[in-house]
């Protein structure tokens, strides 16, 4: 039987691609200079997991390929 949490992450990242080259390697880089920032010793533990957190998502965003917010607040297409 699978996780649910994990089946959740599955659903929010699947799908088509919808960043560039650029969009994904920034949001790589940027993503794990954040995670590393929050991994570092510092008094105030919820703010670390917050950047931690944040820095994982968006580290995993350019590692798919695909924004869930860009996939819902993209405009339809007109070829319809």
């Amino acid at each position: 039987m699978r996780n649910g949490l994990i089946e959740s992450a599955e659903d929010l990242f699947s799908g088509e691609r919808n960043l560039s080259a650029t969009e994904r390697a920034v949001s790589v880089v940027g993503g794990l200079a954040i995670a590393a920032i929050g991994a570092q010793p510092r008094p105030n533990k919820l703010l670390s997991l917050a950047a931690i957190l944040f820095g994982s998502a968006l580290a995993i965003r350019g590692a798919t390929g695909h924004c869930p917010y860009g996939a819902v607040l993209e405009p339809p297409s007109r070829d319809a």
